[in-house]
């Protein structure tokens, strides 16, 4: 195993359990205790995680692995996620997308949708395939060379960990524009509070998201469901569509329906 993958497999075991123990964590990805103390010693000179004597801990209840870690997390859960929801958007809508691992994966089910050249096919008789407004750097970087996609970036500070961009400057682009489908990605979905972020800075402007559009979508696979996150993003009451994987509980999924959001699973 790689030294990338056995990272990104003790950065998920930490994302589970909140902390590692060496001998443990040696036997799970099958290497010496004397290599995953340098491992551990190594992402915490990264400040991905903080050394314990014997292993490590996360850093507190709102502990967030960065994107490049997460992104081999339900891979195949959060592209058929993402097919569905491409499915769903018409030509020629106005599409937002916050920034993650399944809404990244959106953008890839919607250049496929559209064609997916870089520079074989231009803009139709009446405009792009779509127009995409998205705060993620990651997101804007993989559609700007698409000619059948119109890019709108909101400005903003990026946040190293997830590549969004946040603030004063998201918010005033956000306000300029009005959405067809919000489609968000989120880290936590729970009956009573709502969809739910690590950060505030970031749900703040997934909220904005959903106030700017006149459907908004939730694609997240089912390991979110039942999970608390630190920043409320809105309720249950704002979201008309959950997209999610066939791991989702049948008993959430009726309180989903019961709140008068429509359960697809992939």
């Amino acid at each position: 195993m790689s030294k990338q993958a056995r990272w990104s497999k003790l950065l998920e075991l930490l994302a589970v359990d909140g902390k590692l123990e060496v001998e443990e964590a040696a036997a799970s990805v099958a290497v010496s205790p004397a290599t995953i103390r340098r491992d551990l010693d190594e992402l915490a000179e990264q400040k991905l995680l903080v050394r314990t004597r014997g292993g490590a801990i996360g850093h507190g209840v709102s502990y967030e692995l960065p994107l490049r870690y997460k992104s081999s997390r339900q891979v195949s859960e959060k592209q058929r996620i993402a097919s569905a929801v491409a499915d769903l958007l018409g030509e020629g809508d106005v599409v937002g997308l916050n920034g993650g691992t399944t809404t990244t994966e959106v953008a890839r089910a919607l250049v496929l949708r559209a064609g997916g050249g870089t520079a074989d096919r231009g803009e139709g008789p009446s405009g792009p395939s779509y127009t995409v407004v998205t705060n993620a750097l990651n997101i804007a970087g993989e559609l700007a060379v698409r000619p059948q996609f119109k890019i709108v970036v909101t400005g903003g500070v990026a946040r190293p960990q997830t590549y969004e961009l946040v603030g004063p400057l998201a918010v005033g682009v956000l306000n300029q524009v009005v959405l067809d489908v919000a489609v968000l990605g989120v880290d936590g979905v729970d009956p009573q509070l709502g969809v739910m972020t690590h950060h505030e800075d970031e749900a703040g402007i997934s909220r904005l998201f959903a106030e700017r559009a006149r459907k908004v979508v939730l694609a997240t696979d089912s390991s979110k469901m039942g999970r608390r996150a630190f920043a409320r993003i809105c309720g249950l009451d704002r979201i008309d569509m959950l997209v999610t994987d066939s791991g989702l509980d049948p008993d959430m999924a009726a309180r989903f329906t019961e709140a008068g959001i429509e359960v697809v699973t992939v």
